[in-house]
């Protein structure tokens, strides 16, 4: 008895400490951010940018577990060390971080500054992701944006106008493809789309598909849209893995991808010019990333065909496992697991693209250029 009542106070501890951890690091967060350039940022994505939502579906693609989010703190389900290119973003833009829209803090004050709805393993295409069980597609999130303006966010304003001037000058920041391609185009033995499209096909039916949806989040109320391109799938350490001999990044991987990007930028263009009141910006973090496997000591990397934490080749057979040891010099690698980068990485594509005096990366305006129109 004596035994489960200290084993007890000891999880009570544990519990109280991770929650004063987390209330320090937020406060931390929302004392760093400045003005607010924007009111909200509502994200829609897969992992490179799910802040916890897979923790709340029957999902294999969770990051709930340490040594995930050890720069973080704790476990967030972040599928990073730390922070994601929209956490920086946020600081960036004058917000705090944005809340998983699955979590139990998605909830009266703390939504007005935006959600986050992205999932792991989610696609463009339904049935993307699917070898993972759960996760929530892109028409999926959707539906979840239009219950919280449905549902959620009218008691909140003063009438419909306000909501709707408070939609139309937020930030969406749209992250989508990269498992249309690993999870889906890539696994001939799972998903039927390879045998069915050619390569400039499939493009093209995401392009469509990808296209339909982006109409749907203007009907209901977004006007300031961010694309993100797939990232350069080639280089990543869990398809460096799959084929024999150190050759560098997959040059038929990259094509891949980039036929689907080069789609995404003119796709921008014509939204912008047939959706009245919408601009959308191309954030090309393909050529950033792609230039870091190429050029690390110029962004301070040394190792950018390796994870920091995995297994076997390249850290990249066996993504990071629960308690693995990761390695101690975080900062200086490219990737944190065999698909996603560090948070090193992550704070500097959100610099590059996010504050108003850079467009290096964005097309044909940066993201802080968006949030002042």
């Amino acid at each position: 008895m004596e035994k489960r009542v200290v084993r007890n106070s000891t999880q009570i501890l544990v519990h109280v400490y991770f929650r004063v951890l987390l209330v320090m690091f937020v406060s931390v967060i929302e004392g760093q951010a400045g003005k607010k350039l924007v009111p909200a940022m509502f994200i829609f994505g897969d992992s490179l940018i799910d802040n916890g939502n897979n923790n709340y579906i029957p999902s294999i693609a969770r990051a709930n577990y340490f040594p995930y989010g050890i720069d973080f703190g704790y476990p967030t389900g972040r599928f990073c060390n730390g922070l994601t290119v929209v956490d920086y973003g946020a600081k960036i833009l004058g917000l705090p971080l944005i809340p998983p829209y699955l979590s139990p803090m998605a909830k009266g004050s703390n939504i007005l500054n935006g959600l986050n709805y992205a999932s792991a393993a989610a696609g463009i295409l339904d049935d993307t992701g699917g070898n993972y069980a759960a996760r929530v597609s892109m028409n999926a999130q959707i539906l979840m944006f239009e219950k919280t303006l449905r549902l959620q966010m009218p008691s909140m304003f003063k009438s419909q106008e306000d909501l709707n001037d408070h939609i139309s000058k937020s930030i969406f920041y749209i992250t989508m493809g990269s498992n249309d391609y690993i999870n889906n185009y890539l696994m001939p033995n799972l998903y039927p789309s390879s045998h069915t499209f050619t390569p400039e096909a499939f493009a093209d039916h995401l392009i469509s598909t990808f296209s339909t949806q982006l109409s749907n989040l203007y009907n209901l109320g977004a006007r300031k849209m961010v694309l993100v391109a797939v990232p350069p799938l080639g280089c990543i350490p869990s398809q460096l893995s799959m084929v024999s001999g150190d050759h560098g990044c997959i040059d038929s991987i990259n094509n891949l991808v980039s036929l689907f990007n080069s789609r995404v930028l003119p796709l921008t263009k014509e939204l912008t010019d047939t959706l009245p009141g919408a601009t959308f910006v191309f954030h090309d973090v393909y050529s950033v990333v792609f230039d870091m496997v190429k050029n690390p000591s110029k962004y301070g990397l040394k190792v950018v065909n390796h994870a920091c934490c995995g297994n076997g080749r390249y850290g990249g057979t066996l993504t990071c496992l629960p308690l693995q040891q990761p390695c101690l010099d975080r900062d200086k690698y490219l990737f944190w697991d065999a698909f996603h980068p560090t948070q090193a990485v992550n704070d500097m594509v959100a610099n590059r693209s996010f504050r108003s005096g850079s467009s290096v990366d964005c097309y044909p305006i940066s993201i802080g250029q968006l949030a002042k129109l």
